[in-house]
């Protein structure tokens, strides 16, 4: 009898992409301003979320922009 076993390779590693659920994922821009004021937006497009949070990080009052995904 054949023994077939999968590697790690085979094994996706992030959990979002084998969750069924979703047609698409989502991804949050996190912007902290110096006066500590913090704001979020979410988008289903990547490239988006990571233009946007380009273009905010252009701005002097800006801290740190960031993208995380949610889901």
């Amino acid at each position: 009898m054949l023994k077939v076993t999968k590697d790690a390779s085979d094994k996706d590693k992030d959990p979002f992409s084998r969750d069924r659920r979703r047609k698409h994922h989502h991804w949050l821009v996190s912007v902290y301003y110096a006066d500590g004021e913090k704001f979020g937006r979410v988008y289903t497009d990547k490239e988006k979320a990571t233009r946007f949070a380009e273009r905010q990080r252009r701005s002097p009052v800006v801290k740190t922009a960031r993208v995380t995904q949610v889901s």
